[in-house]
């Protein structure tokens, strides 16, 4: 239990570096979420800064939750327990107490927990995430199909329902942070891949 708790509060705090908002701040002097999507994720940063900085934000995004779930892997047995225990790393990456708590929308963080709890359902989101944006040019649109395969995944390659139960959490909050999303799509005003956003001076 207290090694639970312990992991809990540390998952969230390392959620909650906003490594996008950093990267901006300190190359452009401004607040990322002022732009674009108005998120601290790797899409916006690759709207407005590029495809370098966008894979290394997103590299440190998956990080935060990497290094949690391979901390709960190692001390604490339960499965559910643990996953429940990363969970709150997404959590502070959306919703970071050094941000006033307005962040990302939680998909690579949710990556590096998924790769150490079931990496053969990340593969597969992967994929689906892949064709999903090939198709419609929407990084938002891969994001919300792929993470529909999460739980339907979880139990193919596990069969445990408790874990799926906490794995919908995963789903939910990635659908509740890609709301604005939906609703751009819905008026054709999503940005597409490969589309800029000019940042003033």
């Amino acid at each position: 239990m207290i090694r639970a708790m312990g992991l809990s509060i540390l998952a969230y705090f390392l959620g909650s570096i906003p490594t996008g908002y950093i990267y901006f701040k300190l190359k452009e002097k401004k607040d990322i979420r002022s732009y674009g999507s108005k998120s601290i994720g790797a899409t916006n940063i690759l709207r407005t800064s590029g495809l370098f900085p966008a894979f290394l934000v997103f590299i440190l995004d998956v990080t935060k939750g990497l290094l949690p779930a391979i901390l709960a892997k190692k001390f604490i047995p339960s499965s559910v327990t643990g996953l429940a225990c990363c969970f709150l790393a997404v959590i502070g990456h959306c919703f970071p107490v050094f941000l006033h708590f307005r962040g990302g929308k939680g998909v690579a963080t949710s990556c590096g927990v998924l790769a150490i709890y079931s990496w053969p359902s990340l593969l597969v989101c992967i994929f689906v995430f892949s064709l999903i944006v090939t198709i419609s040019r929407f990084v938002s649109a891969g994001s919300l199909g792929a993470s529909l395969f999460i739980v339907p995944l979880i139990y193919i390659f596990h069969k445990d329902l408790r874990l799926m139960t906490v794995a919908s959490l995963f789903t939910l909050l990635i659908w509740l942070r890609h709301r604005d999303n939906i609703k751009r799509i819905w008026r054709g005003k999503e940005n597409k891949l490969g589309e800029k956003i000019k940042v003033s001076n």
